[in-house]
């Protein structure tokens, strides 16, 4: 039952979701890596057919709501970096962890930069090379979130 509607990616999401907002630290919470982002991107890799630019879309939306940032900004953002994920999903996957991990860097950096893009185009952010400390955290956090959903994945039988 749950293998056909998608209840087990949607759970993934929205845990996601919660634990982008979650307190933390403020010491450490510049460091706090993309969840929403780091999650999107291995359904987009795994499954690209049911994960895709929409739900990175409805993702990133949704994390501008919670974040209270300019509407769109993250989904613009989350959207872009997803497509680039999905449409090179078959590189990816062949790719070892280490090397998904560093590709995860890349997009992550380019996930941050686009916000920030679009942030200075509508208000007046200056950029502090502090903005890209999540990247380093997203890279770390890659094998170990891959590995957990792969088992779920598996687990469910997600297809």
């Amino acid at each position: 039952m749950f293998a056909h509607n998608g209840v087990i990616i949607l759970l993934t999401l929205l845990l996601s979701l919660i634990a982008a907002i979650m307190p933390m630290p403020i010491s450490i919470d510049t460091f706090r890596p993309d969840w929403v982002l780091v999650v999107t991107m291995y359904w987009a890799i795994a499954l690209p057919i049911r994960v895709n630019v929409i739900t990175a879309w409805v993702m990133g939306l949704l994390l501008d709501i919670l974040l209270g940032s300019i509407l769109g900004i993250h989904a613009a953002a989350m959207a872009m970096t997803i497509y680039i994920a999905s449409g090179n999903f078959q590189k990816i996957r062949n790719f070892s962890l280490w090397q998904q991990s560093l590709v995860i860097g890349v997009l992550a950096a380019l996930y941050h930069l686009i916000v920030f893009w679009l942030q200075r185009l509508l208000t007046d952010v200056v950029f502090l090379p502090s903005y890209l400390y999540p990247v380093i955290t997203s890279m770390i956090l890659w094998p170990w979130a891959f590995l957990l959903l792969r088992k779920t994945r598996q687990h469910f039988k997600i297809k």
